[in-house]
């Protein structure tokens, strides 16, 4: 009767054990499957397969633009793609 207990409790540890085992597997490829892109010092890369530059840390985080330059011009204040408004210079 002590070794089938003995038994049934390595069962036990086994299963557990396996359970961690895949949790932690699927962590790990979720993580690495998410994100194929490397960011630069803004946070934020180019899409290669569907274009357009997009954030994900830093002060832009969550935006999509055109360019890397129409988010440059949004993070400096300026609108994007337009020219800067005339002066009074007199």
């Amino acid at each position: 009767m002590a070794s089938r207990s003995r038994a049934v409790a390595a069962v036990g540890r086994v299963e557990r054990v396996s359970f961690v085992l895949f949790a932690l597997g699927i962590a790990a490829s979720t993580d690495c499957a998410a994100h194929s892109g490397g960011l630069d010092a803004y946070g934020c890369h180019h899409n290669r397969k569907q274009g357009g530059y997009h954030c994900h840390r830093g002060e832009m985080a969550g935006q999509s633009f055109a360019s890397q330059q129409q988010m440059l011009d949004q993070l400096r204040g300026g609108p994007s793609g337009q020219e800067p408004a005339p002066t009074d210079r007199q």
